[in-house]
């Protein structure tokens, strides 16, 4: 950390697990520490400071590389790191809140009151953690703007200096000297201005978004905050305030100097005007100018309306791709990702409507702009001949070089203020995000270890989901429990009973209404639905701990690890996809208790782990973890199996948010209790098979033994390459980037989007128009004023002013033609190309999602989305303007002196040569930052979905201190890219300050030869040639950085395509499929080209009308064999005939839409719970009803005000994990189709509903295909056939009766562990 000297502490220490989500993981550990040293700007001399030239060496390197890394960018120096900045931004933030949260860690966690947080306050917070740099920068600004004014003050000396009148000897060169240093210092000192300024926008990003990560570790779990009535908000507008709003504070901080800039240059401006032209003529311009600023407030006023509904849609439009990236394979295996797609595309239309709006208010208002000064010089020429008012050449050019100088600020003008309604906006957002409220202190109470005879202890505890204190509904009543040290603590109930709302109120992560919750000792946490972080095998395990390998390799045994180990390609290196979507539900599940076992705490909490495991694994982990390596150990475990409570000592049975029961086994087992009902349930599940095919029990030994003896064959795949071979690849790759300059096609492709490129066209040529109207009327004036009071004038002042009125009208028309081209350009373009862009994502397949953090989606589908929207129009538009302008002024400046083009030829070459010198450094930095920011948004929504894992663990620290490492890994290429183009432009304006001096010096030279007024028109507007230079160098560097975001669009426009969905040619009856025979034939499947294969030749029948049941160890392939059979995956060989259809041959949607399942991860979506039954709205409210009470959720939704129209929010985070499942059987019952997959979909409920599940099923799907996995051997026990699959080969395939009979069968080895274990629950001790 930084401690209050500014010396840096732990910016170069490597924090574990800091690759995880970083670029890649191929040496991993040197990209993310990043180069050793600091950056050179720390250490730089004067001479290389005020030159830029600290950035030679990494110039040098970008030459010599072609691309750069992170490795090769410095180190942040202290006040511009986070770790540096951070804990004074928190400081300052905390002292402008109205109040103060007194916990004194860099963003710790408070359980309190929340820290209220306004947008004056985060405002003031910004100001004192910078406020020494913005007032230099504030003076450095005066400065420059003093500079500006200087030639147009002394513009009209010059004139008469060429007219041959003096007032002293030289005057004329002195003043040439005078204009030169004025010029370079205006641009010197905006260099250093802005750079410093890009600096502060850049921390304040840093320290705004580890704010808001920090902020969202305080959170509740399920926060309604983040809810509204609709059930809207949630992470998508967590993302944007990362993504967006961070952003738009940090690029108005950069000018944030020229919103009150402008007023000072207007007043030097009126003062010129009054000098040279007169009262009357300045306060006319004053007058004119406050009209205009006048009309744009109330255009300002409705933009901030417009922009803030944009961001509010833009949220939306994010929080539904967040949600339907996340649970795409779902979406595919019912066949409703296009419906998805749909909703998203009428969301983006709201959001195109408002943006829209937004940008059409943005032409209005650089229209008047744009046409301002022109306007006010043509009010002030007129006036003053209106008034009689003698105009000679001189004044007429001073007046101007100051509308000209006045023009840039004016027209900058619209884009600052732009900018501040933005940055007003997201700061309102940012502020409202810091002021939710904290998770609530639920009355828990740390004790000492060994000061207390409980390790957990609720006393009178009441407790709701509700995070707001005035709440009176509890969710838990009336809660009394004590647990002891090393006793084992079983939780039992009904679905939605409150089992694991009980841990979550341990935890303390349930606010409290009233009583106590004390605990004694560290704990761990294991959910319910497995949280993986992206990341390997053995940094998921050692979750931020330092390794012992003894301890490690004790509990990859107990959590039957090592043989899923061998099998994976890189052992406990390979890295987990997102989510953990490269490994089984049984091995996420493993995976998370084995970090629970690694940390070895005092108390475990458990939540129903086994439903996600086997029998066979599950009896095993129990006893090897529960009754083995945790036998010393407080253990807390809700389960739905019974059979694993009669080992418990103390049994807690739940209904309804109470404890009914609570004792020993025995004690509790009464008749007409709960608990007795359970137990039965159980014993009611095991059929008449067993009893007439009984074998014996297996013992704990036992179970090793055959666990042992399960040795892993590494298979050849038929290339005759080992699955585990060095061959092999990570499943997640580092994001793909392109290296050297942005191809001409990605620029091509982009112009020609809308209408083949003719409206760029159109803006080109009325942006020629203009700037030879601008030219024309310029040259009109000077030529038709007399040079000297007493040269009578060319043409009569109403005719002067009549053509300079005909050729400001011109001016007008073609401005706003251009600006309204524009807009319709860059609108047009983006709203095609995110269109393309997002179709084919959605038709990629299945193995791009799993190799894709959603992060890199999402960073396309926010950042460049919005680059592609308003940056590169904006960006397109400058380039044309600057470059016509800067064409026009070389003319101008070689009317007056032709030699001038001498020193222009050299100028432009050298030019070119320092900008292709700058732009690959430049190019790969950007696209490095771009690389970069996918990180900050991935952690940010993995420690969302994670938090309550990571609290559990008090964990915080550590990932907050990751998190900030992250942050600056994302802003040291920003830092240096800011830097960078300071470097070129300082070079090319001294290049355009010696062509002005050579101008002046020729003027003056050959004055005898040239028209004076034409030398000084062309002296004005050489006074412009450091700007349209400087500006034309600066549009293509940022055009190009900015067309990376088009680039990376593109990018993402030529994925693969999975299967069509469908092929018109081959379209099945509709009625297929009519009796659901699955024939499978020597299937092979691997889920990438790289990686081993999964299922090695299965081939099996399963007869039409039967129920058929596929069990295995985890990892055994059995949840690939199902999406093989949905062509989630597509075989590498072999094949799959449903009624004489290769269903290979067929759509995917034809497919999809005529089989159901229930999958292995319950989903909901947000919206209602009609949406999530009947999402095609096919389906009367009757027919949706009577699908309820056959999935005993009818009283459920009875109890809710809105019954079907109930709000289900983001995930379904208002709903058990159980009732998630009834619900998705809901929705196979009302879609009833001849084949039904049960992909353990009964894992997460007690056994009594399990049974009622499995008749529901048997009385509604009785003539159809049932293929159901099961953990449960009840769930299969009863089919009319079992296959078995053991390492993805089909091991057994007959009917229960028959596999039981024979005892040395793998099957018969399943059940007697099952049965073993549920006797001994059913049975009294």
């Amino acid at each position: 950390m930084v401690n209050r000297s500014g010396s840096l502490k732990i910016v170069n220490q490597h924090v574990p697990n800091l690759e995880v989500p970083l670029l890649d993981h191929d040496n991993s550990k040197d990209k993310v520490r990043g180069c050793d040293t600091l950056t050179p700007y720390e250490s730089a001399g004067l001479i290389q400071t005020l030159c830029f030239s600290w950035l030679n060496p990494l110039f040098a390197l970008a030459v010599e590389k072609k691309t750069l890394d992170l490795e090769d960018v410095p180190q942040l120096g202290p006040s511009n790191s986070v770790f540096g900045a951070f804990p004074l931004f928190q400081t300052r933030l905390l002292g402008a809140s109205s109040q103060v949260n007194n916990n004194g860690n860099v963003g710790g966690i408070s359980s309190r009151n929340k820290v209220f947080t306004t947008q004056l306050g985060l405002a003031k917070a910004y100001f004192l953690l910078a406020w020494k740099e913005i007032i230099w920068t504030a003076l450095l600004a005066i400065i420059y703007t003093l500079a500006r004014y200087v030639a147009p003050y002394l513009i009209d000396s010059f004139v008469q200096c060429l007219n041959g009148v003096e007032a002293f000897e030289n005057q004329g060169y002195i003043l040439a000297l005078t204009f030169c240093t004025a010029a370079f210092l205006e641009v010197f000192v905006r260099r250093h201005w802005i750079f410093k300024m890009q600096q502060i926008g850049i921390r304040l990003r840093g320290v705004t978004t580890v704010m808001l990560y920090n902020k969202s570790l305080t959170l509740p779990s399920w926060s309604s905050q983040l809810q509204d009535d609709q059930g809207s908000g949630g992470s998508g507008e967590l993302i944007n305030a990362v993504a967006v709003d961070v952003e738009t504070v940090q690029g108005f901080i950069v000018y944030m100097h020229d919103s009150w800039l402008i007023f000072f240059q207007i007043g030097l401006a009126l003062l010129i005007l009054y000098k040279k032209l007169g009262l009357l003529a300045s306060v006319g311009a004053f007058v004119l100018t406050l009209f205009f600023m006048g009309v744009n407030s109330l255009f300002m006023t409705w933009q901030e309306k417009f922009q803030k509904k944009l961001m509010d849609s833009k949220d939306n439009r994010m929080k539904l791709t967040i949600e339907t990236l996340r649970n795409m394979r779902v979406l595919r295996f019912q066949g409703w990702e296009m419906i998805f797609l749909s909703k998203i595309f009428q969301r983006r239309k709201v959001e195109m409507q408002w943006l829209k709006k937004y940008l059409y208010s943005s032409v209005v208002i650089e229209f008047l702009y744009g046409i301002g000064p022109t306007l006010v010089a043509l009010f002030t020429f007129s006036s003053c001949i209106y008034m009689g008012i003698p105009l000679e050449t001189g004044q007429i050019l001073s007046a101007l070089a100051t509308f000209r100088v006045l023009r840039e600020p004016i027209f900058l003008l619209p884009d600052t203020l732009s900018l501040l309604v933005q940055a007003k906006v997201s700061l309102g957002r940012i502020a409202s995000f810091l002021s939710l409220d904290e998770l609530q202190d639920n009355g828990s109470e740390k004790l000492p270890i060994g000061s207390s005879d409980a390790a957990v202890e609720i006393i009178n505890g009441n407790f709701t989901w509700d995070n707001s204190l005035s709440s009176t509904t509890a969710t838990l009543k009336d809660i009394n429990f004590t647990a002891s040290p090393g006793m084992k603590v079983g939780i039992c109930g009904t679905v939605g009973s409150g089992k694991s709302s009980l841990l979550s109120c341990i935890l303390g992560e349930m606010p409290s209404i009233s009583g106590k919750v004390k605990f004694c000792g560290t704990k761990a946490y294991v959910a319910q639905s497995p949280w993986i972080q992206s990341g390997t095998v053995q940094e998921n395990i050692l979750f931020g701990k330092d390794m012992d390998q003894q301890r490690y390799d004790q509990v990859l045994e107990a959590c039957c690890l090592q043989k899923d180990l061998e099998i994976l390609s890189f052992g406990d290196q390979t890295v987990i996809g997102e989510k953990g979507i490269n490994l089984s539900g049984g091995q996420k599940q493993r995976i998370q208790i084995a970090r629970a076992l690694y940390h070895d705490v005092d108390i475990y909490l458990f939540d129903d782990p086994f439903s996600a495991l086997d029998a066979h694994t599950g009896s095993y982990i129990f006893k090897e973890v529960l009754l083995g390596l945790l036998k010393e150990k407080t253990v807390i475990y809700v389960t739905h199996q019974v059979e694993f409570l009669n080992t418990a000592d103390i049994i807690v049975v739940m209904k309804n948010g109470r404890t009914v029961q609570v004792g020993k086994y025995d004690d509790i087992l009464v008749p007409d209790s709960d608990f007795k009902q359970l137990v039965g349930a159980q014993s009611a599940a095991l059929p008449s098979t067993l009893d007439n095919n009984r074998v014996s029990p297996v013992s704990v030994d036992n179970t090793k033994i055959i666990v042992s003896n399960k040795k892993v064959n590494v298979k050849v795949d038929d290339e005759g390459e080992a699955a585990g071979s060095a061959h092999a690849a990570q499943l997640v790759k580092e994001e793909e980037r392109e290296s050297g300059r942005v191809a001409f096609p990605v620029y091509w492709k982009y112009i020609t989007t809308t209408y083949g490129g003719a409206l760029v066209i159109l803006v080109i040529l009325a942006s020629i128009i203009s700037q030879i109207l601008q030219i024309g009327s310029n040259y009109w004036l000077a030529w038709a004023t007399p040079s000297l009071k007493d040269v009578k004038p060319v043409v009569s002042g109403t005719t002067l002013v009549t053509v300079y009125a005909s050729l400001a009208f011109g001016i007008c028309v073609c401005t706003l033609v251009v600006n309204s081209l524009v807009v319709a350009t860059g609108y047009k373009t983006s709203t095609i190309l995110f269109k393309e862009m997002l179709e084919t994502i959605f038709y990629a397949p299945m193995s791009f999602f799993d190799a894709t953090p959603a992060g890199r989606i999402l960073g396309r589908c926010s950042t460049d989305q919005s680059a592609l929207e308003t940056r590169i129009p904006t960006l397109l538009e400058n380039l044309i303007s600057f470059t016509i302008q800067l064409v026009g002024t070389i003319a101008m400046m070689s009317t007056a002196a032709w030699e001038v083009l001498i020193i222009f030829i050299p100028l432009i070459f050298t030019s070119i040569w320092y900008q292709q010198y700058y732009m690959p450094a430049s190019r790969e930095l950007s696209r490095l930052s771009r690389v970069c920011e996918a990180p900050v948004i991935q952690y940010f929504s993995e420690t969302i979905s994670g938090i309550t894992t990571i609290r559990s663990f008090d964990q915080y620290s550590r990932f907050q201190s990751t998190y900030m490492k992250i942050v600056d890994a994302y802003s040291r290429p920003e830092f240096q890219v800011a830097a960078a183009m300071k470097w070129l432009l300082m070079r090319l304006d001294a290049f355009s300050c010696v062509t002005f001096t050579f101008l002046l010096v020729f003027s003056m030279y050959f004055k005898d030869s040239i028209n004076p007024a034409i030398a000084g028109l062309a002296v004005t507007y050489g006074l412009t040639l450091n700007g349209n230079l400087s500006g034309v160098i600066w549009c293509l560097c940022h055009l190009e950085t900015k067309m990376i975001s088009v680039e990376r669009i593109l990018q993402y426009m030529t994925i693969p395509s999975e299967a069509p969905l469908i092929i018109q040619e081959n379209r099945p009856h509709s009625s297929w499929p009519l009796r659901g025979e699955i024939d499978i034939r020597n299937l092979h499947v691997r889920y990438a080209p790289h990686l081993p294969l999964i299922l090695h030749g299965v081939t099996c029948t399963f007869p039409a009308g039967m129920k058929i049941g596929i069990v295995g160890r985890t990892g055994s392939g059995k949840s690939t064999l199902i999406q093989a059979l949905f062509r989630v995956v597509e075989p590498t060989a072999g094949c799959i005939i449903i009624d004489g259809i290769d269903i290979s041959s067929i759509g995917l949607q034809d497919l999809r839409s005529r089989l159901s399942i229930i999958p292995q991860d319950p989903t909901m979506f947000e919206g209602t719970i009609r949406s999530n039954l009947d999402p095609l709205e096919q389906c009367t409210d009757a027919q949706i009803w009577d699908t309820l009470e056959k999935c005993q959720l009818g009283d459920e939704v009875r109890k809710m005000d809105r019954d079907l129209d109930s709000n289900v929010h983001e995930n379904g985070e208002n709903w058990s994990m159980g009732q998630r499942q009834l619900i998705c059987l809901g929705r196979v019952l009302l879609k009833k189709t001849k084949v039904l997959i049960l992909d353990e979909a009964t894992a997460s409920v007690d056994t009594n509903t399990d049974n009622l599940i499995q008749q529901t099923l048997r009385h509604h799907f009785s003539d159809c295909t049932l293929v159901t996995i099961a953990h449960r051997i009840t769930s299969v026990l009863d089919s009319d056939m079992v296959l078995l699959l053991s390492h993805g080969l089909a091991k057994e395939y007959d009917s229960p009766s028959r596999l039981l009979q024979n005892k040395s069968s793998s099957f018969s080895e399943l059940v007697a562990e099952y049965t073993s274990r549920s006797s001994n629950s059913v049975a009294p001790n």
